[in-house]
């Protein structure tokens, strides 16, 4: 066989494992964000208040923050193909849990655990991604991975938001785990066997991680500055049906509106954060809070509501690229021998920020009300931008 059908061939077969990664992708971002559609008909059928549902989404979002960082070092010897069949496998098993829960307490647990295969998956996946394709595609074929993802925000969410209104809860939670078993079958098929094994990390190096100093700020401001959308996010159904007053069908075509913001979010991010991404953080960071506070302001009135929500979604995932590459350059420079562990503990800190989101907007929820929880969201995320002027200080010290 000659050199260029070879690399014709490795093309094909990098494309077709990329393919198998979004489509896992996919679905683990369905089953993350999916139950904010559908937290009031959860609620009616579990007997439980809208605060208490909400923590359906922190307790996913601890249970990544848990288990991203531990089992990707747990797991670091192992081989990569196996270890992303078995996270499917845990994906598929928690759904079907979830979809079977006659109990608040069941589908708490199946969530927590289900949340154990996300974490790690993005890690790996990564790693994946750029073992499949030549040097110079590296940073696309991570970027094409995470469109799984986006596309997840745009369509998974608002369509399970819809069949659950349709067929009920259980119903979508079914349909997440027929997407893990296409996803486990496609990755069978199209992942090969011979990936290359990620170095392996010494305990000492993911120890100078969690003790560096620009890291562990870097953290704090995934945390504070991804999270703070989350306060009105997790609420938005509720916001959207009992202060602007939508049918839950509309809802869900609202948020298909959101998700095609942040579709759009994502990719100008990605963009903008190449050249210098703490500086393009602080923008996004900065609208974002006006959003946030602005929408306190618009929410009882439809057309004005909906553009806002609308720039709410632009800008709410626009900061992940710039996050995810600001910290591993600091990995890169501070702890180069556990860049990945690194990346994990990023992807932590993005659902710690969301677990506390999530819990902030279920006390002002009881306390103060709804339509508290944007403006409250936007003083969080001002936190955030903040902090990313420290960061910048210490960055142009260190010079």
């Amino acid at each position: 066989m000659s050199s260029t059908a070879i690399r014709a061939q490795e093309k094909k077969g990098g494309a077709a494992a990329l393919m198998a990664l979004a489509i896992s992708a996919f679905g683990i971002g369905t089953t993350e964000f999916v139950p904010v559609g559908l937290l009031s008909s959860l609620a009616d059928d579990l007997s439980i208040s809208i605060t208490l549902a909400g923590l359906l989404i922190s307790g996913y979002a601890i249970g990544v923050a848990i288990g991203a960082p531990v089992l990707t070092a747990l797991t670091n010897k192992m081989n990569r193909k196996t270890l992303l069949m078995l996270l499917m496998i845990v994906f598929i098993v928690g759904n079907s849990v979830a979809a079977l829960s006659t109990s608040f307490v069941l589908l708490l647990v199946a969530r927590f655990i289900t949340a154990f295969s996300h974490g790690v998956f993005f890690s790996i996946g990564s790693t994946i991604a750029a073992d499949v394709v030549p040097e110079n595609k590296r940073a696309s074929a991570i970027a094409f991975m995470f469109t799984g993802l986006t596309v997840a925000t745009v369509t998974g969410v608002p369509l399970g938001t819809f069949i659950g209104q349709a067929f009920g809860w259980r119903a979508t939670f079914w349909c997440v785990a027929m997407l893990g078993v296409i996803a486990i079958i496609a990755s069978a098929i199209l992942v090969p066997k011979n990936l290359k094994q990620a170095p392996p990390s010494k305990l000492n190096d993911n120890f100078k991680i969690i003790t560096n100093g620009p890291l562990l700020l870097a953290f704090a401001i995934t945390a504070l500055g991804y999270g703070g959308t989350f306060v009105a996010f997790t609420y938005l159904a509720p916001i959207l049906e009992d202060i602007t007053g939508f049918a839950p069908g509309a809802v869900s075509i609202i948020l298909l509106v959101y998700g095609a913001a942040v579709a759009i979010g994502n990719t100008i991010g990605g963009k903008a954060a190449n050249k210098n991404p703490l500086k393009a953080l602080f923008w996004m960071f900065l609208m974002q809070a006006v959003v946030l506070v602005i929408l306190t302001f618009t929410a009882p009135f439809k057309v004005a509501g909906i553009i806002t929500i609308f720039f709410l979604g632009l800008l709410a995932f626009m900061n992940v690229p710039g996050l995810q590459i600001y910290v591993v350059q600091l990995a890169e420079k501070y702890v180069p021998s556990a860049v990945d562990v690194a990346s994990a503990l990023n992807i932590a800190a993005f659902n710690v920020g969301i677990a506390i989101g999530a819990f902030v907007g279920g006390l002002i929820v009881d306390s103060i009300g709804l339509i508290h929880t944007p403006w409250i969201g936007g003083v969080m995320v001002l936190g955030a931008v903040l902090l990313t002027l420290w960061s910048s200080a210490l960055e142009r010290r260190s010079f």
